[in-house]
């Protein structure tokens, strides 16, 4: 096992700030984690996804399954049902990307059935990703645990992508400290323009920093006793740097 843990908050199609962040991973002693959310807005969702998938089948890297995650095999398994929810959460973007193909009006049947043609390995990818990932005294999760639960790992599927009232606002009373994305710290901060990651004081850590919203892309090291480092990408200006050293 890896003496530390290098983990990635929600990336949204962010190519170019995902391929900066990944410069601050030792990967002799980190176990990588991407806290899921790859696609939907950015700059090239297909990028996104393929470099993961590389990481998980090269590197060893966990990445978890997200909510965006969640609604793209949702569309590829029924796009006649799910395509509005999906395109209004930015999900056209990924289906454009790995199709390369401009805006119009298309069949989303048609636009399911050509991305799984030709793109095999993209189904069995998602399909596979785990939910959560522990680690010493660490949950790793995309949008956190039902707190409201006697036993944590009772969450359901859909709230360990989705949750966020039931979570972030609830004591937490586990013996984990619990790394999350999913709902962007500017919210928990409830400040516009603050995208640090988020601490609760009770062992709640956010790390969405709302990158591809203007924000901020976040790699912070964990070992067994706490935060380590943390390093940032920032959106546009790829102000990129060590947190406590340049800015």
């Amino acid at each position: 096992m890896k003496v530390q843990v290098f983990v990635v908050g929600d990336i949204h199609g962010e190519y170019q700030m995902f391929k900066k962040i990944l410069d601050y991973w030792d990967e002799q002693k980190q176990q990588l984690i991407l806290l899921g959310d790859l696609g939907d807005r950015g700059e090239d969702p297909k990028a996104c996804f393929e470099l993961a998938k590389t990481l998980v089948e090269d590197k060893g890297a966990i990445c978890l399954k997200g909510n965006h995650e969640d609604m793209l095999l949702d569309f590829l398994n029924r796009p006649q049902h799910t395509a509005s929810l999906y395109e209004m959460n930015g999900g056209m973007v990924t289906i454009q990307s790995f199709l390369d193909m401009k805006e119009g009006n298309y069949d989303v049947v048609e636009l399911s059935a050509s991305v799984q043609s030709n793109y095999t390995w993209l189904k069995p990818f998602i399909e596979s990703l785990p939910l959560n990932y522990e680690w010493e005294d660490y949950v790793f999760v995309h949008a956190g645990v039902d707190l409201t639960k006697a036993d944590w790992r009772e969450t359901s599927d859909r709230d360990y992508v989705w949750i966020r009232e039931g979570f972030y606002d609830q004591p937490n009373h586990t013996d984990k400290t619990i790394v999350f994305g999913h709902t962007v710290t500017s919210m928990l901060h409830d400040k516009q323009t603050n995208s640090d990651i988020w601490e609760s004081g009770d062992g709640k850590i956010g790390l969405d920093g709302g990158a591809v919203y203007g924000g901020t892309l976040h790699g912070v090291v964990f070992d067994k006793n706490g935060i380590v480092d943390q390093y940032k990408v920032k959106n546009k200006e790829y102000g990129f740097g060590h947190l406590f050293g340049r800015d």
